[in-house]
């Protein structure tokens, strides 16, 4: 197709994608709005609660000292030496990080596992399609077969009636034209 051509429509994951998003965006701009200030240290919210301390996205709680500690951001995980993975929490009180851990992995390689399927799935129809010729192809074909047939028929009957003519009038070819002629 040209530049000029009408667009393909949009296929239903890329709807389903946009859709998903529009109804996550009131909920992140909900709990955007939520958050304390970021100026305020999270050292301040040691001993109170968890759901205190996580009112600031930049604060990680640890469950075995009830501490409310800033977290690393030059790192991506919580070190051990700062707080254990099993009682670490950031985001929700609910979820530890091994928890989130292993949920992401899991939901991750189930999208790729997802992705990966439908790949194959694709390829093995395009295969599949290009491989099986469709009505109007085979019946083209059969038609220039029989056509190729009735050919070589009507040749084969021409040869026959032209030696039929030679023979009547003795015109054989022979073996050797290129006989030597003897002078006698």
């Amino acid at each position: 197709m040209g530049s000029g051509g009408a667009r393909a429509p949009t296929p239903r994951w890329g709807r389903l994608l946009g859709g998903a998003a529009l109804l996550l965006l009131p909920l992140l701009l909900s709990a955007a709005a939520e958050q304390t200030s970021p100026g305020t240290a999270c050292s301040q919210n040691t001993n109170r609660t968890c759901e205190e301390c996580l009112k600031n996205v930049s604060c990680l709680w640890c469950n075995t000292d009830n501490a409310c500690l800033d977290y690393p951001v030059t790192k991506i995980l919580p070190p051990a030496s700062l707080c254990k993975l099993s009682s670490a929490r950031w985001g929700v009180c609910w979820v530890n990080f091994e928890a989130l851990i292993i949920t992401m992995s899991v939901i991750g390689g189930i999208l790729l596992l997802a992705i990966v399927t439908c790949c194959c799935c694709c390829c093995c129809r395009r295969k599949k399609r290009n491989r099986k010729p469709d009505r109007s192809e085979e019946k083209a074909m059969r038609e220039q077969e029989e056509r190729r047939v009735r050919q070589e028929e009507r040749r084969a009957e021409m040869k026959s009636r032209h030696d039929e003519i030679r023979k009547k009038y003795g015109l054989f070819k022979e073996e050797n034209p290129y006989a030597r002629f003897e002078n006698n």
